[in-house]
């Protein structure tokens, strides 16, 4: 199959267009190189029959049998991955090694999820009784990707759902739709009819999903705010959600650290995929003994080892921001800094005459508390950098936000930073590592940075009801 051309929905194991469509943009260059269809409510409503049909035999295929399914999607994935990451660099803009780290990843993923399984948990079994809880798929989902990992985080979605037994409908972000609708195209080779489709849209085609009376689970992964209105509306059926949301994530860095080994680190857990992560470090906290020298490593670790340009050129670090909306908001915080007076140890300014939405990596040197390039998520290459001296201060600075997603703390003293992460009210806390994740570990936010779980067998339950059969054997 064409991976770089011929951009159409799927429905029920069907390529399905439409005449109305929307564009699709290279961030590098700003221009439209792309248009996929813009699905109706109709063909949604067409869609979730074909996604119920397919529930009655999928959900009732033996465990082994999805399990090889899935390694079949895994080895196509593989065979087209080149592919696939060339379109990725050009949908989303992120350089060629974190395209590459995305779709291995996601290949990896998938035979990894494969090998997952939920057995039955024997409560009870006696002479006189016996009680089983067992995992019933959750039905029909619908999964909701968005653009700063269009592939990897749609294969977190897929790979449980589709394991445990339930059907999925996915919709890709309208910003980076491509990838996506390729993924369920390309899928059609390894499961039957129906179990996996796929719909373009924008906003309204999320709503209908979220308040579809025969969707029973959203899965959804993008901005706090966002999430609220998934939650709202998907209580109208008392859907099953798993959402994950926004972070702003502190790293805490001690005073017995050496400055420059530790630059580059502190680098990549800010600025990976051009900080639009939700698991990016927003606030880097710095003792003060070392702040200075930390401080300057990592502008001068930037200044000489860093660059920002087209993803598609062989020796780009970091990428554009991936659309329009994205970068107004990015300039919006370069703007409050200025106005409110705050010094910049480096960058500041946007070039916005570039021929793509660049930004160029910039600290900011020690920005009050409250400011709101520390109070929330630019979700771009801007960094505040904050003093601390006292232990139980930082982690109570830490701590004071509406979000919970990742943390992590930096330092030699490793009884110090390990009390120190436990404090740290986060879902994931990194101890001088970042952004390590894996199909067999949890992941999740506390507070307002989402609700369940990814990966894992805690993940995997989150596509599955929980049945429980007593049996009472003496009549």
């Amino acid at each position: 199959m064409k991976i770089d051309s011929d951009f159409v929905m799927t429905i029920n194991g069907e390529s399905v267009t439409t005449e109305q469509t929307q564009p699709v943009y290279n961030p590098a260059t700003r221009s439209v190189f792309a248009q996929v269809p813009d699905a109706s409510q109709q063909q949604l409503d067409d869609t979730v029959q074909t996604a119920q049909v397919a529930l009655k035999t999928w959900g009732a295929t033996a465990a082994n049998d999805r399990q090889a399914a899935l390694e079949t999607y895994a080895d196509l994935l593989e065979e087209h991955a080149d592919a696939f990451m060339s379109l990725l660099t050009r949908e989303q803009g992120k350089p060629r090694a974190g395209a590459e780290w995305e779709v291995l990843g996601s290949v990896a993923w998938l035979r990894a999820v494969a090998s997952q399984r939920l057995p039955d948990e024997v409560v009870e079994d006696t002479d006189e009784r016996r009680v089983v809880t067992r995992f019933t798929p959750v039905g029909v989902v619908g999964a909701i990707v968005p653009w700063n990992f269009p592939i990897l985080l749609a294969i977190w979605k897929i790979a449980p759902a589709l394991m445990s037994g339930s059907t999925m409908i996915l919709k890709p972000s309208p910003y980076t739709p491509l990838c996506n609708l390729k993924l369920v195209e390309l899928a059609q080779q390894a499961f039957p009819p129906g179990v996996i489709s796929a719909l373009s849209g924008g906003d309204d085609l999320g709503v209908w999903m979220t308040t579809h009376p025969e969707i029973n689970k959203i899965a959804f992964t993008g901005s706090t705010e966002t999430g609220r209105h998934v939650m709202k509306s998907a209580s109208a059926t008392i859907k099953r959600v798993t959402l994950e949301l926004g972070g702003n994530d502190p790293a805490i860095v001690l005073p017995d650290v050496d400055a420059k080994a530790l630059a580059p680190q502190l680098f990549w857990a800010a600025f990976q995929n051009n900080a639009q992560f939700c698991n990016s470090t927003k606030r880097l906290y710095i003792h003060e003994d070392v702040y200075e020298e930390v401080r300057d490593a990592l502008a001068d670790f930037i200044t000489h080892h860093v660059k920002v340009g087209d993803g598609a050129e062989a020796d780009t670090d970091l990428g554009p921001i991936q659309n329009s909306m994205q970068y107004g908001k990015v300039q919006d915080y370069f703007a409050d800094c200025h106005v409110n007076g705050y010094t910049f140890a480096l960058g500041g300014e946007i070039d916005e005459k570039a021929a793509g939405w660049f930004v160029p990596v910039s600290l900011v040197d020690n920005p009050p508390d409250d400011s709101r390039i520390v109070c929330e998520e630019p979700f771009g290459p801007i960094l505040p950098l904050m003093k601390w001296s006292d232990e139980a201060d930082v982690i109570a600075r830490a701590n004071d936000t509406i979000y919970g997603l990742g943390a992590s703390v930096w330092g030699k003293d490793l009884t110090a930073i390990e009390r120190i992460g436990q404090q740290l009210e986060a879902g994931t806390v990194w101890l001088n590592e970042v952004h390590q994740y894996s199909p067999f570990q949890a992941f999740g936010g506390h507070k307002q940075s989402g609700l369940g779980c990814e990966n894992s067998l805690h993940g995997l339950m989150e596509y599955t009801n929980w049945q429980t059969i007593t049996m009472n054997k003496v009549m």
